[in-house]
């Protein structure tokens, strides 16, 4: 038998062993087995925690079922496990009750003791501790909590949840092609982030570098702000030793940049723009030298950061050399030599081409002042100082010359951890005895190494190498002696401590900072609010390119994440700092920290009140300011009562002084279904928590702030009711109350419901009728008696109308009702706003001239006109209003105002709709119109001649109103809307009170009358489409009298006081289902003209009029409390249009100058038109014009096009459309264009040699040839055949281009043999050519002539409205503003 040594080293059989522990694992079983058995049998509590800390997890739930038995302590150990934290991080509270406490994290209560319901859900809020994120358990270390579970908690069933942004996922960098080792929390690192504002990461970057380096950290710590010389909003050190402070001792995970941001002067734009951290870290020393002036720290930034450099040429014949001194903040170093194919590999081989001298033959020698002649040279730059903390920057930017574009070099380029600077420095400067030396003058060379990024401590004398001998060594030295202390080459060994990276292209991308700690040596990635460990592996991801070779387009292949700048510190034990402990802070930067601390603590209080503030919807109906809803935003904390948060409201809403505290109370209200849900008996001192069912980021219901009068009682509203709006209907006076609210039960019977009605307004229950209104216009009668309330389609807010009596109208069908018919007019019935035209004197304007010799008499006839017009109208409005009285038969009539309550037309006097008008009535109506016609014309002083030539001046008063706008086709597009699409919209203007003196006239149209049988369809598609109709049909009568529909208007002054000045202003309620035509015929008696004479023009929101033009259409489109202006002047006809003529003026700095309006009609033929035009051009313009002189053409914005000719006839040879747009050309001889197959062309010659552009010539053709063309402009030129060049013109008429971008921009002798074929496209009248002669030279101009020509024509062309020349968005240049902001151009928008 084989042995097996046991447990004891003895050897025993290995069959007994085999049955040894499978014994264990049944005994191990069986208790495992008990245990479950056990927790089974006991009550278990149901845990739903919600995670709030993070906006990723506010919407996860962490489930956790639990036996009643387990402890505080043992549930706080299973969250922490299940969510991942580290247990002593965050906080337990209640989540869906008024106690919003936290649990007590040590506490070894039970389950069931602590408050939790075994058998039901237990909510719980998982928040933050102290005002602090809970930690992330890391996966090195394993949850925190996780070493603390026992067996049980494995019994318990608790698994791990995975979680978005898991510890160490590459999904929490910010460039997605670089990943970190881990991604730590601050208490692990250490450091702190910064929030990204939007694009800031560059500004991110250089800060983190500069907290990061020790020897800037203490100097700006050293530094004491001033507060009495200096707003601290706007210091700049100050914000950057606050920033510094936060990054050393706050206790968050990132901070906000917005003070530093503001201190640079910066609004929030700002943040949007990204910019170059080199370019940031330039200007931001220039600004931090600048406030740092008569300081200590006033040369920081000369002493930490600037080196020289020395500028040579040596002449090769005779070694004379010409040089000077230059300082620098930083070395740019190029990537790839330009025009190479491969970059340089390393930083040290770039900086030995940076130093490497270039030869200076040929064309570019050197003129030797020793020599006194031009000689072959040397020139370079030598290193005669390097700063104590050395930045390089690899210039990866670049600009592609074949492609016209800037382009990022992502080429590899390796950098040592250690880089010594020795070989690059300039020791014996040349040791030879005909070395010539200058002073040291400071001035920046253009030649220099990095002109644009050098220091600007210059002189005045700059730019200027002069050759000055010195006889002995010793003033060299004196010169270049450094502020610092002399560095030989051994100590030149810089260590490198940040590497700012860039992600993306050339057009954008992301920075980040690699920065090694000078504390423990440990590099860290600083990405934005992110911070987190990497290593050297990491670092060498940073120098850019790929594997393998690709020769010149490895770049393109090449990972976009790559080492833009680097920072090296010089190894110097005697100078290299230590960052400064708290225990070491000057005494003003311990006061700072105390403020800051002090500061933090508001800021957490702050955000915990936040964080227990219940945020809500607010309503009031406010008994005085206005009749409508008002609405606010009620913030109050979650252990607020009540009776305390009901205060709040009455403050907010204003009701101190209107209504007594006591008589108002907040309820639970629906405002999307106008529903009030509930209401709070009893609860004055229920938490506001409890009520609301805690704090959420938004709620489903809102509250409403109701009122009453002292001696009402509020009514009860219990859950589950509905509530309904009733408005009873009178069918004797045809009116509709106002609604009253009851509340219902949806299980209640119809029969329940009519009883609960008639108490609440007092009618009879048996003779009922209840109809229902689902929807907009939805109208549905409920009589049977045991259906439910559901049933019948009720829902949470309702309206009803009833109508309770012993009328007939119960009999008859309810569609064919007299019910039906009020309410279906209810329903349609809108009120608008009319605005009319002062009528007398615009009338008088008109037909004085055929009537008065003289003004005097005129203004006479004005006044009297005026007084008998009124008088006509007072009498007529009287007159129609007894006979609208008689059609009602003796019913009564009220006016009243529609109720505040509801946006329908409430109370409606007018005929009943079901009852016929008496023929005599409406006979009388129409000999009445007639009558009125008449009085009306002969009060103004004579009749009418000619329908067309009334009220011309308002005809151009109007134009002039309109010129500027297009009136095209909106208002037909509006009026062509369905009945079904029709939406109520109602303005901010409330209800407006007659002024008084004014009677409210009420005047009810009944026009009835049956349709011609078998009437000709007379309206074709292109009337239709041109949104002209007429107001009769061929028989003469009008189309308002097919049928009756309500109409009723009466008189109203504008709070605004704009109806003064003799201006009327009608409030009209109108069925919408009416067409236009019949509302302009309801309207004359108010206008004082007939329909035909005056045009509607719809206002818009703002301000802006479009005139109605089609009369067939309803007005579906209009809504309640539209305004509408009425202006005199002849509307259109049947298959008449509106026209715009401008003046085209071809060599004009305006070529489109507009003239009148005017009026073309179907079958009107060119000539025929010029002639109507002629007297409005000589009347109103001055233009007294020749019919065969002037011509009109196509106008398509401001190109003129096909030439118009005499015998085309409008609608079959020219399309013509409403609101249409024509030119008018004046010609300067007779019209050459006489057939339609000819083509007329504008030409206009550039002469090369003046550099200027010739005025514009017609050339006809008679057909599409390019030779034609070349013959016709060699002809009017003289130039030869052979030499003349064409190109077509470019954009909008008149294609203007400047003299100094023609001969490159266009496209000049295309080979083509048609004009109708690409590139040309010349297929309609008006196409611009540009020609010239191939042999001019161009003129020959200095620099000085070039540059005023160049001013002239930008001038020029931006007056025209033209663009100068192309040019690319212009990024905008980064600036920091000393005096805390830009001075905004006053004239700026």
């Amino acid at each position: 038998m084989e042995m097996v040594p046991s447990e004891e080293n003895q050897l025993v059989p290995k069959e007994g062993m085999f049955w040894s522990c499978r014994q264990s694992i049944f005994d191990e079983m069986k208790k495992r087995f008990s245990q479950i058995e056990n927790a089974a049998e006991e009550p278990r509590v149901l845990c739903i925690v919600q995670d709030t800390t993070n906006a990723k997890t506010v919407n996860e739930r962490l489930t956790l079922n639990l036996p009643a038995s387990t402890t505080l302590s043992k549930l706080f150990e299973d969250v922490a496990h299940k969510a991942s934290y580290v247990n002593g991080t965050f906080d337990l509270a209640w989540g869906k009750t008024g106690d919003m406490g936290s649990l007590d994290p040590s506490s070894e209560m039970s389950l069931t003791e602590s408050g939790f319901e075994p058998g039901k859900r237990n909510f719980l809020q998982l928040t933050d501790k102290d005002g602090e994120q809970p930690q992330i358990a890391s996966d090195e270390s394993g949850t925190a909590g996780s070493s603390g579970l026992d067996d049980s908690s494995q019994e318990r069933f608790i698994g791990p949840l995975p979680r978005d942004g898991t510890v160490g996922c590459s999904s929490d960098c910010s460039s997605p092609s670089y990943s970190y080792s881990s991604i730590l929390n601050k208490s692990d690192t250490g450091y702190v982030g910064l929030v990204n504002q939007a694009m800031t990461c560059y500004l991110n970057s250089l800060l983190q570098t500069l907290f990061m380096t020790p020897e800037f950290r203490n100097a700006l710590y050293n530094w004491e702000f001033e507060e009495s010389e200096e707003d601290p909003v706007t210091s700049i050190p100050y914000q950057l030793q606050r920033l510094f402070l936060l990054l050393q001792t706050s206790k968050k995970r990132a901070i906000e940049t917005t003070d530093v941001t503001r201190s640079f002067g910066w609004d929030s734009s700002e943040a949007w723009q990204q910019h170059d951290v080199q370019e940031l870290c330039r200007v931001m020393f220039d600004a931090l030298e600048q406030k740092w002036k008569q300081t200590e720290q006033a040369d920081l930034i000369n002493q930490l950061y600037q080196g020289k450099l020395k500028d040579y040429v040596r002449c090769l014949e005779c070694g004379y050399e010409s040089w000077r001194i230059d300082t620098y903040l930083d070395i740019p170093l190029v990537i790839r030599p330009f025009g190479a194919s491969q970059a340089y590999s390393s930083v040290e081989e770039a900086l030995q081409a940076f130093v490497q001298p270039e030869t200076l033959d040929g064309v570019n020698q050197y003129f030797c002042e020793r020599c006194k002649k031009k000689c072959d040279a040397r020139k370079g730059l030598r290193f005669l100082h390097f700063p104590y903390l050395l930045t390089l920057q690899l210039k990866r930017f670049d600009f592609d010359y074949t492609t016209m574009h800037r382009i990022k070099l992502n080429d590899r380029m390796s950098f040592p951890e250690e880089l010594d600077m020795g070989p690059f420095i300039d020791v014996e400067d040349e040791k030879s005895p005909q070395t010539e030396s200058c002073t040291d003058s400071g001035a920046e060379n253009e030649g220099s190494c990095h002109s644009d990024q050098m220091s600007n401590d210059f002189s005045a004398d700059d730019g200027v190498d002069e050759g000055i001998c010195l006889d002995s060594a010793s003033s060299t030295e004196r010169v270049l002696k450094p502020k610092v202390p002399s560095l030989n080459t051994s100590s030149l060994t810089f260590e490198l401590f940040s590497v700012m990276v860039h992600s993306g292209s050339a057009a954008g991308g992301h920075y980040y900072a690699c920065i090694k700690s000078f504390s423990d040596g440990q590099w860290y990635s600083f990405n934005d609010q992110h911070v987190s460990k990497i290593t050297q592996e990491d670092i060498r991801k940073t120098y850019g390119g790929s594997s393998g070779s690709r020769g010149y387009y490895s770049s393109a292949f090449a990972s976009s994440t790559n080492a833009y700048m680097l920072i090296y510190r010089l190894k110097d034990p005697s100078r290299n700092a230590k960052y400064l402990d708290c225990d070491d802070f000057p005494e003003h930067i311990k006061h700072l920290v105390q403020r800051e601390k002090e500061s933090e603590e508001q800021e957490k209080r702050q955000r915990e009140i936040e964080r227990n503030t219940c945020k809500i919807k607010l309503f009031c109906m406010h008994p005085v300011k206005t009749m409508a809803l008002m609405e606010n935003k009620l913030e109050v904390h979650k252990d607020k009562t009540l009776r305390e948060a009901t205060e709040m409201a009455y403050k907010l809403m204003e009701l101190d002084g209107v209504v007594p505290l006591d008589c108002c109370r907040l309820v639970k209200y629906d405002e999307f279904h106008e529903y009030l849900e509930r209401s709070y008996e009893g609860e004055d001192d229920t938490p506001m928590g409890l009520l609301l069912g805690g704090v959420k980021s938004s709620y489903m219901f809102d509250l409403l702030l109701e009122t009453r009068r002292p001696e009402q009682v509020f009514q009860p509203y219990k859950p589950g009711e509905v509530m309904v709006k009733v408005h009873v209907v009178d069918l004797k006076t045809d009116t509709i109350a106002p609604p009253v609210s009851i509340r219902a039960y949806l299980n209640q019977s119809i029969t329940e419901f009519k009883q609960l009605i008639a108490q609440a307004t007092e009618l009879s229950a048996e003779t009922m009728r209840v109809v229902l209104e689902r929807c907009y216009n939805d109208l549905r009668l409920v009589y049977v008696p045991n259906k439910t309330l559901k049933a019948e389609g009720f829902f949470r807010s309702n309206k009803v109308f009833v109508e309770s009596s012993e009328s007939p109208d119960h009999q008859v069908t309810f569609t064919d009702s007299l019910l039906w018919k009020l309410l279906d007019r209810h329903g349609n019935t809108i009120r608008l706003f009319v605005s009319l035209p002062v009528q007398s004197p615009g009338t008088n304007r008109t037909i004085c001239p055929k009537v008065c010799g003289d003004t005097e008499e005129c203004s006479e006839g004005s006044k009297g006109n005026r007084n008998s017009v009124e008088a006509i109208l007072e009498e007529s409005t009287e007159k129609l209003k007894n006979l609208s009285l008689q059609q009602q038969q003796g019913s009564s009539t009220s006016d009243s105002q529609k109720s505040s309550d509801t946006s329908d037309f409430e109370h409606i006097e007018s005929p009943s709709p079901s009852q016929e008008p008496d023929s005599s009535v409406s006979a009388a109506v129409a000999v009445d119109n007639r009558e009125l016609e008449n009085r009306i014309r002969a009060a103004g002083g004579g009749t009418y001649s000619d329908p067309e030539t009334q009220f011309p001046g308002e005809e151009r008063s109007d134009s002039e109103v309109n010129n500027d706008r297009s009136t095209s086709s909106v208002d037909s597009d509006i009026l062509s809307s369905s009945h079904s699409s029709d939406t109520l919209c109602n303005a901010d203007s409330g209800p407006i009170q007659l002024a008084n003196g004014l009677d409210s006239h009420s005047i009810t149209s009944s026009r009835r009358s049956k349709a011609n049988e078998g009437k000709k369809e007379t309206w074709d598609t292109a009337e239709e489409d041109s949104g002209t109709d007429s107001e009769y049909d061929e028989n003469g009568k009008s189309k308002a009298e097919s049928y009756y529909l309500y109409f009723r208007a009466e008189p109203y002054a504008q709070e605004d006081g704009s109806g003064e000045g003799g201006q009327k202003c009608v409030l009209v309620h109108v069925d919408k289902r009416i067409t236009l035509s019949a509302f302009k015929q309801n309207l004359e008696p108010f206008v004082g003209v007939t329909s035909t004479q005056f045009k509607v023009f719809r206002v818009y929101a703002n301000n802006q009029e479009f005139e109605s033009v089609r009369l067939n259409e309803t007005l579906s489109s209009f809504s309640d409390d539209n305004k509408i202006t009425i202006r005199l002047g002849r509307a259109l006809k049947k298959g008449e249009y509106r026209v715009k003529v401008y003046q085209l003026l071809v060599n004009d700095a305006e070529p489109c100058k507009f003239l009148v309006d005017t009026v073309f009609a179907k079958g009107m033929t060119v000539k025929q038109s010029k002639e109507e035009l002629m007297p409005q051009l000589k009347d109103q313009c001055k233009l007294d014009l020749n019919i065969d002189k002037f011509r009109l053409r196509k106008k398509t914005w401001k190109n003129p096009g096909t030439v118009f000719l005499d015998y085309h006839v409008y609608e079959e040879d020219i399309n013509i459309s409403s609101n249409w747009e024509v030119f008018l050309e004046v010609l300067d001889g007779p019209e050459k264009m006489k057939s339609m197959s000819q083509l007329a062309v504008l030409t206009r010659r550039w002469t090369p040699a003046q550099m200027k552009l010739e005025p514009f010539q017609e050339v006809v053709l008679e057909s599409s040839s390019v030779e034609e063309l070349k013959e016709k402009l060699s002809e009017i030129s003289g130039i030869p055949l052979e030499n003349l060049d064409f190109a077509k013109g470019r954009g909008t008429f008149p294609c203007d281009i400047s003299v100094l971008e023609i001969h490159q921009d266009l496209d000049w002798n295309p080979k083509v043999s048609t004009l109708n074929v690409w590139p040309l496209y010349i297929c309609d009248d008006g196409a611009v050519v540009f020609y010239r002669d191939s042999t001019e030279e161009p003129m020959e101009q200095s620099e000085d002539e070039r540059n005023e020509l160049m001013k002239k024509e930008s001038s020029r062309l931006l007056k025209t409205g033209h663009r100068v020349s192309y040019s690319p968005r212009k990024e905008k240049a980064l600036k920091i503003y000393l005096d805390g902001g830009p001075v905004k151009d006053p004239g700026q928008d």
